[in-house]
Order: C-alpha cells, then sequence, then structure tokens
C-alpha cells in the first residue's frame, strides 16, 4: 500500500462528507428533470433585464425537444451549441440532453478550420449558433461539413427586453449576422423552433452509459480531442460537488464568468439546474460593471470564475462597494490564485470565502478541492472529493509512486474519470492505464502532496499555457504557423502577463526560412500576425513574436523550450 492509498486527506474534510459515498447508476438527465420540476416559479435565469423561471425552462426545453426529433435527430445524435452565456444556450442543452442526444460545447471564438475539425471529428448533426458566427464562420467551410444536415440561428438580443434590443442596434453593440442558405443544410431560427414546436414530453432514453458530452480539449500532440463523458461520469461528479458543497435544493443564486462551452462554466450551469439554483447569466467576463450589476441585483451566494477575473473585478471600483455578506464561496479554478491576490480578495469579500480547486475536462471536471469550513491552505488545490483515489508517479513512465512531498505526476481514479477520447483509442490508452486493479488518468500536470493529504499543482502540462483562464497548447499553434511560409522552425512559450497574476502571454519564437531573412522583420511580423489572427482563436494569437538566428536543440535534435525559457 502506498502513502497515497492511505488517503491522508480525509481527515480535512468537513464534518458530514465522508471518504466514500453511494452514487447510483443514474442519468444527468434524471438529475435535471428533477431540478426543473423541483421549483417551478423559482427564477432559473437572470439575463441582463430578463427572467426565465423554472416552469419556462422546462417548457421551452420541450418545445426544442420535439423540434429535434421532428427533424430526424435520434437519441445518440451530437448537437453542437457554439453560444456565449445566453438563455437559448441552457434551453438548447437541456432539450438535447431530454431528446437522449449527446451535447458539445463549441466555442463561438473558433475560426473556420478550428470550426470544421471540431464538427467533423465529433460527428456533429446539428449546430446551434449565433447568426454572427453564422455569417463570419460557417458560411466559409459550408462544404467541409458533410456529416452537419442542421442549423438553428439565434441572437444575442433574442431574450433581452425590447428597450435593451432596441438601444443595442442602435448603438450597434450587438453583434448581428446575415444568414443565409447553405448548401445540403436545413436552417431554422431559434424563435421558429420554439414558436411551431409542442412542449410535448420526450421520452428520457439515455442510460449511465450512454454519451452525455463530448467536450474538446488540447494537447500536446496534434489538435484539439474529444473527451467522451458519460451520463455516469457527469451524475457521479454533480453528486461529489454536491456533497462537497452542501448545495441545497432550489437555495442558491450562482454568477460565473465560465463560459458554457468550456466544460467549467458547463457543469456550472448543469449543476445549477439539478439543484433548481439561480442563474446569473455573464455573456461577456470582461464586463465587470455588467457583472456588479448582477451582484447589485442578485446578490449571489455562489460564484466561480478563473483568477484573472477575479482580479479585474478587483480593479473595478465599483466592485469594491457591494455587500457580499450573501457570498458563502468563490469558488477558484483553471489557472493558479497568487496568494497575494487571494489575500487582496478576500479582504473585500470575506476571509475565508475562496475555495480553490483542481480539475479537467477529463474528469467531468472536479477532481480536488478545498474544504468549505475546514482548514484551507492557500496556493494549494485542496484535498480529493469523495470517491476520489489521487497518486503521485514519476513523470517519465508512470510507474513509480513518489514519496509524500516529492513531486511527479499526478494521476487520478474516481467514477468522474472520461470514458475516453472520441475515437482516438491509441490516445485513450496513453492516459487511462490500470494501476492495482483500478483505471487511472494520467494527467500530465506536475505536482505534489503535503503531509496532510493537500495537493499543489507544480507545473501545468509540458507545452500548455494559460490565457485569462483558456488553455493553449503551443503544439496546436506551432503546427499552425508552419504552415506560414516565413517559419522554417518555431516554438511557443509563455510569459507571464504583469497585467494579469495567474495568465500567460503568448510568446512565439522563430527561426526564419531562408527566403524571408532578407525581408524588413517588421514586416515579416505583421505578415505572420495577420496569418495567425486568420486562423486562430484570439486567444491563441501570439502577443510576442522574436526572431532567432538557431534554435537551440537538445541532444536528440528536439527544440530546447527550457534554453528558450531561461
Amino acid at each position: 500500500m502506498t502513502p497515497y492509498d492511505e488517503r491522508p486527506w480525509i481527515k480535512a474534510y468537513d464534518p458530514g462528507v465522508p471518504p466514500d459515498i453511494n452514487i447510483p447508476a443514474e442519468t444527468f438527465t434524471g438529475a435535471l428533470l428533477e431540478g426543473l420540476m423541483a421549483a417551478p416559479d423559482r427564477a432559473a435565469i437572470h439575463f441582463m433585464g430578463t427572467t426565465l423561471s423554472y416552469r419556462a425552462l422546462d417548457e421551452m426545453s420541450r418545445r426544442f425537444a420535439s423540434f429535434l426529433t421532428d427533424n430526424g435527430v435520434r437519441p445518440g445524435d451530437v448537437v453542437g451549441l457554439s453560444l456565449p452565456n445566453i438563455p437559448q444556450f441552457l434551453i438548447a442543452l437541456c432539450g438535447t440532453l431530454r431528446a437522449g442526444c449527446t451535447a458539445s460545447g463549441v466555442s463561438p471564438l473558433l475560426m473556420p478550420k478550428e470550426l470544421s475539425h471540431q464538427l467533423n471529428d465529433s460527428g456533429c448533426r446539428v449546430l446551434v449558433t449565433l447568426d454572427a458566427v453564422f455569417e463570419r464562420v460557417l458560411t466559409r467551410i459550408e462544404n467541409q461539413t458533410p456529416g452537419l444536415s442542421l442549423v438553428v440561428t439565434t441572437s444575442i438580443g433574442n431574450y433581452l427586453p425590447a428597450t435593451k434590443r432596441i438601444l443595442g442596434k442602435l448603438f450597434r453593440k450587438l453583434p448581428t449576422g446575415k444568414v443565409t442558405p447553405l448548401a445540403g443544410k436545413t436552417i431554422w431560427s431559434f424563435k421558429q423552433a420554439m414558436d411551431r414546436y409542442p412542449p410535448d414530453k420526450p421520452a428520457d432514453t439515455a442510460t449511465p452509459d450512454d454519451i452525455c458530452l463530448i467536450q474538446y480539449t488540447g494537447g500536446t500532440t496534434g489538435l484539439p480531442k474529444g473527451v467522451e463523458l458519460t451520463h455516469g461520469n457527469i451524475f457521479s461528479n454533480l453528486t461529489q460537488v454536491k456533497q462537497w458543497t452542501r448545495f441545497q435544493m432550489g437555495q442558491d443564486v450562482l454568477c460565473s464568468g465560465f463560459p458554457f462551452f468550456h466544460l467549467a462554466g458547463l457543469m456550472f450551469g448543469m449543476t445549477a439546474m439539478a439543484m433548481a439554483s439561480t442563474q446569473c447569466l455573464i455573456p461577456d467576463p470582461r464586463n465587470t460593471k455588467h457583472i456588479c450589476s448582477e451582484i447589485r441585483s442578485h446578490s449571489p451566494s455562489i460564484y466561480a470564475n478563473v483568477p484573472t477575473l477575479y482580479q479585474m473585478l478587483l480593479d473595478d471600483p465599483g466592485f469594491t462597494k457591494l455587500d457580499y455578506s450573501p457570498a458563502k464561496i468563490f469558488v477558484s479554478g483553471a489557472a493558479p490564485f497568487a496568494v497575494e491576490s487571494i489575500r487582496n480578495f478576500e479582504a473585500v469579500v470575506g476571509t475565508g470565502k475562496v475555495v480553490e480547486v483542481y480539475g479537467m475536462t477529463e474528469t467531468s471536471p472536479i477532481i480536488t478541492g478545498n474544504p468549505l469550513e475546514g482548514k484551507k491552505k492557500i496556493g494549494s488545490v485542496g484535498v480529493p472529493v469523495s470517491n476520489t483515489h489521487v497518486r503521485i508517479v514519476d513523470v517519465e513512465n508512470g510507474g513509480e509512486v513518489m514519496p509524500v512531498g516529492e513531486s511527479g505526476e499526478l494521476i487520478v481514479a474516481g467514477p468522474q474519470v472520461m470514458k475516453g477520447y472520441h475515437n482516438k483509442p491509441e490516445e485513450t490508452d496513453l492516459v487511462l492505464r490500470e494501476h492495482d486493479g483500478r483505471i487511472w488518468l494520467h494527467t500530465g500536470d506536475v505536482a505534489r502532496m503535503d503531509e496532510d493529504g493537500y495537493f499543489y499543482i507544480m507545473d501545468r502540462s509540458k507545452d500548455m499555457l494559460s490565457v485569462g483562464g483558456f488553455k493553449v497548447f503551443s503544439r496546436e499553434v506551432e503546427e499552425t504557423l508552419y504552415h506560414h511560409a516565413a517559419v522554417e522552425v518555431c516554438a511557443i512559450i509563455g510569459e507571464a502577463d504583469p497585467k494579469r497574476p495567474g495568465s500567460e502571454i503568448v510568446k512565439v519564437v522563430i527561426q526564419l526560412a531562408s527566403g524571408a531573412k532578407s525581408d524588413s522583420p517588421e514586416a515579416v511580423k505583421s505578415d505572420i500576425l495577420t496569418y495567425c489572427r486568420e486562423n486562430m482563436s484570439p486567444y491563441k494569437v501570439p502577443r510576442i513574436i522574436e526572431f532567432i538566428d538557431q534554435m537551440p536543440l537538445t541532444a536528440v535534435g528536439k527544440v530546447d523550450k527550457k534554453a528558450l525559457r531561461s
């Protein structure tokens, strides 16, 4: 038995949180229906002056499920949701799951090449998207997505009060786009689907082993991979989080800037609906004035954000003047939260209210968290939640268990661990390995455990950057850059962002091709930057471009990123 198998973290658990809980074999759809029915008159969604009750959400989601079924969409088909945090996302998500389909969050920030890859790789049959994304991106790949047969378009302003819609159009603050026919695809507007289809009750056909979500995550090798999360995975993590946070049905108001197309935001929203909690939707997390307005109007009790957003809020004078007595916890994840920044933040919202957690798409997502009532160790990501086993193993091959206090790769076993990567059995076998009769996920993250069982993330996966809460995988950006004629060899590295503690700046170091060395360096930089903006999401675009005469290499001929960073 290893020191990790003794689970020293159990003694840090809050009273009433057992190390192992009974998790029945149920589906997330069942939990969702329980939440939808628990408090019909309770506000489900607050969205910029519009409020939808759970009764309305239930009815609209049934209409969307009827729409899917009547248009030939069958259980197991994939429905892509490419929307910001607006009511249509949650309506379509609920309707998709109630129809027995698989949902897949799709970033509205994707460029045409990135979007076509995700739609084709997931086998996406239906896409729900903004009319602005339709015109800007989808029209450019209509012949590259043969499996996509049904497109549903909507606008951010559809569920805004009439006065806000009018003002938004007058001042051009609401992005809109022109919807035109696409070859081989049926086009509907979201409003048409809501108006024309009855709120029939669909049959719940899902089983715990069926795929609930396919969520895309980057990797250090190749293009983003689709993570298959079963209903059992999602229901398990929901149960674990409920026990950890002591969520009570119909009691809380939640506010989060995590986007729904990211699993952290999606699971936060799904948990809220399953618990009949109210959500304040934040379509633009950089608009701190709007967030402050939501706090003032609705007094949220639970928050979840990346550290950079908490820092942005702290920098807004209006944030410091609000009343945070109703707030129970401020969940922080997806990136490190600097210790000094936590102290500054808690000086405003209340001591002990920040709860750092750790998770990943492959684990539905929560693995560890600091206790709510017990000892919080600032700088740590806390202890494993119930029914979760964690070990630290050697980085080279993952076979040797490391002593307590020493760094190594974090591996995890539990009911929330994914089924695998969609259509990628070899990559699945690389990260899901059997040790001592359990299947362990090798996270690729370097961590250590202290003597009390608290975990500390020492480094992220080898070539992964954190840019404003988004994961940027250097290999993916590098592969795109290699298509530019001026690039002979390139390497992506991160630099600390002085304006955003815990966030990084994407920097690319380039060894130019011989044909580009005689050109003006500034002209070449400008051309490369234009190319990047046209071929990758905004947060992946390098902010620093540096040329180097000769790229440093390791003994085996690989680019020596350690030398570049130093």
